[in-house]
C-alpha cells in the first residue's frame, strides 16, 4: 500500500481501509491485523518521523503497538478537564509501564479566544494539564487553543500552520513539533528501521 501525501507529510489511516461512511466495527483480531497492516504493508520509505496518533485508552491498540514496532516516546493529549485528565493519566502511566518514555502532555482546548472582542475564556479548565503534568514529573510540551481558524482549516484540509502560518494557533502547534523533537532521541546513522 501506498500512503497519500499532503502538504508534505506521508499519512495512512485505517479509515482509508474502509468505504466513506463506513462504521469500523473491528474486534480485537481485526483491529490488530489492521495496525500490523498499517505498520508493515505500507510502503513508508525513508521517513524522519513515523508519528501515530491513537484514539485515548490504555487496550489491544495502544498494547499492540508497543510491543510490535520500537517507540522513541509517547506524547500525551488531553483538553484541561478532569474527566479528560483520568484518562491521560492512565496512558501515560500505560506506557511507562511498557518502558515506553512519556516526552510530554500536550494541553487541547487550553482556551478560547472570542473572535470579536479576544477575551478569553477556559471553557474546559485552566491549567489541568500543568498538575498532571507536574505530578508525572513530565513537562507540557505547549498549549493549543480552542480557535475557528483550526477548526476551519482543518475542515478544509489546511494545517492552519500552513494555511495561516503567522497566526498565533499555528505558532502554537510549532512550538509543540519543535518541544517534541527536542526530547526524541537522535537516530544513529546505522539504525534504518528508526
Amino acid at each position: 500500500m501506498r500512503p497519500l501525501m499532503n502538504y508534505g507529510v506521508l499519512c495512512m489511516s485505517m479509515g482509508f481501509l474502509v468505504e466513506e461512511g463506513a462504521p469500523i466495527v473491528w474486534r480485537g483480531l481485526m483491529v490488530m491485523s489492521a495496525i500490523e497492516r498499517l505498520l508493515r504493508q505500507v510502503e513508508w520509505g525513508q521517513l524522519d518521523y513515523l508519528v501515530i496518533d491513537m484514539p485515548p485508552g490504555t487496550g489491544d491498540v495502544q498494547l499492540s503497538v508497543t510491543q510490535n514496532i520500537p517507540i522513541s516516546g509517547a506524547v500525551i493529549v488531553s483538553t484541561p478537564q478532569d474527566i479528560a485528565l483520568l484518562d491521560a493519566r492512565r496512558g501515560a502511566e500505560m506506557f511507562r509501564k511498557v518502558n515506553v518514555p512519556v516526552l510530554g502532555l500536550v494541553q487541547n482546548m487550553s482556551v478560547f479566544h472570542c473572535p470579536n472582542c479576544n477575551h478569553k475564556t477556559h471553557i474546559f479548565g485552566e491549567d489541568g494539564a500543568t498538575e498532571l503534568a507536574n505530578s508525572l514529573g513530565v513537562e507540557v510540551l505547549g498549549d493549543i487553543p480552542l480557535h475557528i481558524n483550526i477548526r476551519e482549516m482543518s475542515d478544509k484540509g489546511q494545517p492552519v500552520v500552513v494555511s495561516k502560518p503567522d497566526s498565533p494557533e499555528a505558532k502554537a502547534y510549532l512550538k509543540v513539533a519543535a518541544e517534541v523533537v527536542k526530547r526524541l532521541p537522535a537516530p544513529s546513522p546505522e539504525c534504518q528501521e528508526c
